[in-house]
């Protein structure tokens, strides 16, 4: 019976200067992505209300609640994320949120609506000549979610006001 030890794994010379960076570059692309997505449906609530109405999910009134605060809470959601403050909760909900939005995507896909998911702005039931984009949303919210879920693992990073907060 051989006793081979496996070769340590070096890490590379860059990764000690490159890790600290990361989480930043990680808060300001989540944080960026709600901003956009926030700014874009708070200037048109009544499309944002219709975006949500779209994927049959909910009753109306509390569509309409939804349609009306979500763009609200991704505005702040993205400023504690740029700024931040709360990394590990910004990230944590917004992988709660990515989920949520996930679900819905998946969900109207499955039950054949045809909808645009609202997600920057407008959304809404689709004209029959335009086509759905179901499967780059999914990507693209996937891959937002394992970002989101990276940097609540890993949140403290540069310039971040939690790091002044906690003195480190």
């Amino acid at each position: 019976m051989s006793t081979r030890s496996e070769p340590r794994r070096r890490t590379p010379a860059w990764w000690p200067t490159a890790r600290p960076w990361l989480p930043l570059v990680a808060r300001l692309l989540l944080g960026g992505v709600w901003l956009w997505a926030g700014g874009a449906k708070a200037t048109d609530l009544a499309a944002s209300v219709r975006a949500v109405r779209a994927y049959q999910l909910l009753p109306d009134g509390a569509a309409t609640v939804v349609g009306a605060g979500l763009p609200w809470l991704e505005i702040v959601l993205g400023l504690l994320l740029v700024a931040g403050v709360a990394v590990r909760f910004g990230a944590i909900f917004s992988a709660v949120l990515l989920v949520v939005f996930l679900i819905g995507i998946i969900s109207a896909a499955a039950r054949g609506l045809r909808i645009d998911c609202g997600c920057f702005g407008s959304g809404g039931e689709l004209d029959p000549d335009q086509s759905t984009a179901y499967t780059l949303e999914i990507l693209r919210d996937s891959a937002l979610l394992v970002i989101a879920l990276a940097l609540a693992r890993w949140p403290r990073g540069r310039l971040a006001v939690d790091n002044w907060i906690s003195g480190s």
